[in-house]
């Protein structure tokens, strides 16, 4: 197993909870994700002055690729990155009849993770792809992938890259789980906002934070298409993409 754990990965932001960098990974057949390519968040809505000061000037963010709904995206928009020259990209990760509650607000104590991750996946097959194509541009680099506490829809879109790739199933799911150490912080975010009150307890339902749904996920994703980059392909990413998604981030 790799290193994914390890404090460099973490962006330690004032105002975002949840963020840090895809880099450091291990790769099939040697070398490592490349760090300072992409990243993956909780929301940027409340972000300081500070925040984006790091995250523009310093890390050099040129895209923001947001998997919220497009409703609750206008909502809640991205704060003060909204006075920068970054730019935003709505692609929404759902399940084919998704509502705003079912995907963004479910309160219950129990839920099948890994069911719901691939419904989000059958249902948002342009945005996986889309978001393949833009990582993959150099022109757009530095990258922040996000939706709201930066683990279901935002694990999902990561575990798909990841998998493309060439990173264990043992290391994504090592990566999806770091959420834990931070999410009793995403929690008390989240809820202060409206449209996120209803969540529940860190730990249960939708809140459970750990590799067992991601690693199911990951395992349904090979044995049906052959891993992400075949998934991927399959649903209109070309070859020359693919590669140039791979030489964007393997190091």
């Amino acid at each position: 197993m790799g290193t994914v754990s390890e404090a460099t990965r973490w962006l330690d932001l004032a105002e975002v909870d949840n963020i840090r960098d895809l880099g450091g990974l291990p790769v099939a057949g040697g070398g490592v994700t490349r760090s300072g390519v992409a990243f993956r968040a909780s929301t940027l809505q409340e972000i300081c002055a500070a925040d984006v000061t790091e995250l523009v000037d310093v890390r050099g963010l040129r895209t923001i690729i947001d998997l919220r709904l497009p409703d609750e995206a206008a909502r809640e928009g991205h704060g003060l990155l909204r006075d920068t020259a970054v730019r935003v990209v709505n692609l929404p990760v759902k399940k084919a009849d998704a509502t705003l509650l079912d995907v963004v607000v479910p309160s219950g104590t129990s839920a099948d993770l890994g069911a719901l991750y691939w419904q989000l996946l059958a249902g948002s097959t342009e945005s996986f792809v889309e978001a393949a194509r833009i990582i993959g541009d150099p022109e757009q680099h530095a990258v922040v992938f996000h939706c709201a506490a930066g683990k279901d829809r935002t694990g999902v879109i990561a575990a798909v890259l990841l998998d493309a790739v060439g990173v264990s199933s043992e290391d994504i799911a090592a990566d999806y789980a770091l959420t834990s150490e931070r999410a009793a912080q995403v929690r008390e975010r989240l809820v202060r906002i409206p449209a996120y009150k209803n969540l529940p307890n860190v730990g249960q339902g939708v809140f459970a934070v750990d590799g067992t749904a991601i690693g199911s996920f990951v395992d349904a994703l090979r044995a049906t298409y052959g891993g992400g980059a075949e998934f991927l392909l399959r649903h209109g990413l070309t070859e020359a993409e693919l590669a140039a998604l791979r030489l964007a981030l393997v190091g």
